[in-house]
């Protein structure tokens, strides 16, 4: 039956979330319907929120989570109600062309590019106030109760702590898997990161345990460069600071430009800069950082010429349904950690003060709490 809960609904642009009673409709064939225990709070749900990524409103925003399965519908075989989950912003069919590929990650399920607000039928499990809410990229995590496909969650450890895995959903995954999956940095190279947030921090410690012998941290916030340091960062650079170009900077730094280079901030001039501050012939540049919508990118076409390679990482080019689990696991061996990401952990109802936490640069990752 529906169920009436809590959630953020964001009526409209560059306004508060409001704390609403909502109806989540029960799920339908081949959905799945989670309570949600925890969720971080993600630069990609603010671009919605400034129009840097254009969805449809009222939206329930909200992608990096963990639940516990509350009922599934008709045909769902993989997952039952008790189960611990993650949902899945990119999900996985096993039947495109991209989930067919050992090279490819971004399923055609997908709702990223096309921003329907909706589930796979056309439809939402969501109303407010007798109106319709959309959903946000297959998952909409700000809320009690949810609704995914079943193509996009995926079954953990059982004894995961989900205030901390939950940023396994995106953040962590994202920036990890840029480095150790789509750049598949080396041992002994040289890395340079833009951007020290949840994800660029993650893509730091992702060319941390690749074996990288320099890790060049890159923020206009030097607040940051102490947790750069702590997670694996050699180096750290504010472009206030001097008055040339950063790339300038980085090229002069390491004598060619760096191996690999990562922009994880979503603005395209530090995009370009990051490709000019890779080695000109060799240099590998991933972009990391969601791309605000309506811009383009000019640049010289000499920096591709000379044989650099550019590349863009969706959810750090992890097949998510396969690669989700093991990633809690490799967090439950301990092979990574989570907690230095988590800098604030509140009650879902303060989300406005987590949000502003995230625009001022005093916080890495907010965790909120159902």
């Amino acid at each position: 039956q529906v169920i009436k809960c809590k959630a953020a609904v964001m009526w409209e642009p560059n306004k508060p979330f409001s704390i609403e009673e909502v109806e989540v409709a029960p799920p339908k064939a081949h959905e799945v319907r989670i309570k949600i225990v925890a969720t971080g709070i993600c630069r990609s749900d603010d671009h919605v929120i400034t129009g840097g990524l254009v969805m449809p409103f009222p939206i329930i925003l909200g992608h990096e989570a963990a639940g516990v399965v509350e009922s599934v519908g008709q045909g769902v075989t993989s997952i039952k109600p008790g189960d611990k989950v993650i949902p899945l912003f990119v999900p996985q069919c096993g039947e495109c062309n991209s989930c067919l590929n050992t090279k490819g990650n971004l399923c055609s399920k997908n709702d990223i590019g096309s921003g329907s607000g909706l589930m796979p039928d056309g439809t939402t499990r969501f109303t407010c106030k007798g109106k319709a809410i959309h959903h946000f990229i297959g998952t909409s995590t700000f809320t009690e109760y949810t609704v995914v496909h079943e193509l996009a969650v995926a079954k953990i450890d059982s004894a995961a702590p989900l205030e901390k895995v939950c940023l396994i959903g995106c953040g962590f995954s994202t920036g990890y898997g840029a480095a150790v999956q789509t750049a598949k940095v080396e041992p002994g190279s040289t890395c340079a990161i833009f951007g020290l947030g949840g994800v660029g921090l993650s893509v730091v410690m992702g060319c941390k345990a690749a074996g990288a012998s320099r890790i060049i941290a890159v923020d206009i916030n030097s607040d940051k460069f102490a947790k750069a340091k702590e997670l694996g960062a050699t180096d750290c650079v504010n472009p206030k600071d001097f008055k040339k170009p950063v790339h300038e900077v980085l090229i002069e730094m390491t004598g060619h430009g760096v191996d690999y280079s990562f922009e994880v901030i979503g603005c395209t001039e530090t995009m370009t800069a990051a490709l000019a501050c890779c080695q000109y012939n060799y240099g590998v540049s991933v972009i990391v950082g969601v791309p605000p919508a309506a811009q383009k990118i000019t640049f010289d076409p000499m920096l591709l010429f000379t044989g650099r390679t550019w590349k863009g990482s969706v959810f750090g080019g992890w097949k998510s349904k396969d690669s989700v689990p093991k990633l809690v696991a490799d967090y439950m061996k301990k092979k990574f950690v989570l907690e230095p990401l988590i800098t604030h952990t509140l009650p879902f109802t303060k989300i406005n003060e987590g949000f502003d936490l995230l625009r001022t640069g005093k916080s890495i990752r907010s965790v909120l709490v159902l």
